[in-house]
């Protein structure tokens, strides 16, 4: 199968604490993975530790962090990777991602900051994601960002991310959603950018909702509905990658179990509908 470089298949669900016990109650057939943010999880045991290892050991799990702070002017935190490591190898995760940006200097801003579009910023972040992939000893996904300002910009966006996924050798997380949001409040084409982006490295895809504070500003709040527009965008991306591995996002607001599901289940029907054109022009062809 044309899936199978990639760490997981099929569509998949953000796990939050507050969706354990509905999860386990009735195990949805229509999620194939889970993620979760290893800041969340690492050191927590009890009942809530028991319940995740249930999880971790049933399902396919990848992980994207929220603290590595890749474009930091502090220090890389060679110690926090050193645990990272030890939760992805304890509980098999297939998958390790962080955000290509910095939420932290001398102490945590509690916030996505942006990384200047710079090459000075190109050599720093790569170096760093290297040195990161050498401790955890697997590649990462780094994510793109959405972001309100771009400070110093010397190069533009798209350039600036596939960069510095060259230079250090890494892997995408491509989320759909965030390309939607930069396209709206910086004024570019949302699938130019996508096309341009390399195929080669793209570990899963990312959807989510977000909030319109205005015409011309979105906020990426991962609070809302998955719009009409995203799913259209996610739908031209499976027109031009395939079929990738797509993830659900709701850190907030969450809805009743099924209303989540839902969504889920929209992404699987958009998956099968591409796979079935690809399997009908195999045959075509056979």
């Amino acid at each position: 199968m044309m899936e199978s470089r990639y760490p997981v298949h099929g569509a998949g669900l953000g796990l939050r604490r507050t969706l354990l016990g509905p999860l386990a109650d009735r195990p949805p057939t229509q999620v194939d993975f889970y993620e979760v943010a290893p800041e969340n999880w690492i050191g927590v045991g009890g009942r809530y530790g028991k319940q995740f290892r249930a999880f971790t050991e049933r399902y396919p799990f990848v992980c994207h962090g929220l603290s590595l702070s890749i474009g930091s002017p502090a220090a890389l935190d060679e110690t926090f990777l050193h645990r990272v490591r030890r939760f992805l190898d304890q509980h098999g995760i297939r998958a390790y991602t962080e955000h290509l940006s910095y939420c932290s200097d001398d102490g945590h801003l509690y916030d996505l900051m942006p990384i200047p579009f710079t090459e000075e910023a190109v050599h720093y972040v790569a170096a760093r994601i290297r040195r990161a992939q050498d401790i955890l000893e697997r590649r990462i996904a780094m994510e793109n960002v959405s972001y309100y300002a771009a400070p110093g910009q010397e190069m533009q966006e798209i350039d600036f991310i596939n960069a510095v996924l060259e230079e250090a050798d890494c892997d995408l997380l491509l989320d759909v959603n965030n390309i939607y949001v930069n396209s709206v409040n910086h004024h570019y084409d949302a699938e130019e950018f996508l096309y341009r982006l390399p195929a080669e490295r793209v570990a899963y895809f990312h959807v989510a909702g977000h909030f319109n504070e205005a015409q011309d500003l979105i906020v990426d709040t991962h609070g809302a509905d998955v719009i009409e527009p995203v799913w259209s965008l996610l739908d031209k991306a499976y027109a031009h990658f395939g079929v990738v591995p797509t993830l659900l996002e709701r850190d907030f607001n969450i809805p009743p179990l099924p209303e989540l599901l839902g969504e889920v289940d929209r992404i699987a029907a958009l998956q099968a509908q591409w796979n079935e054109q690809r399997r009908d022009r195999c045959d075509g062809h056979g």
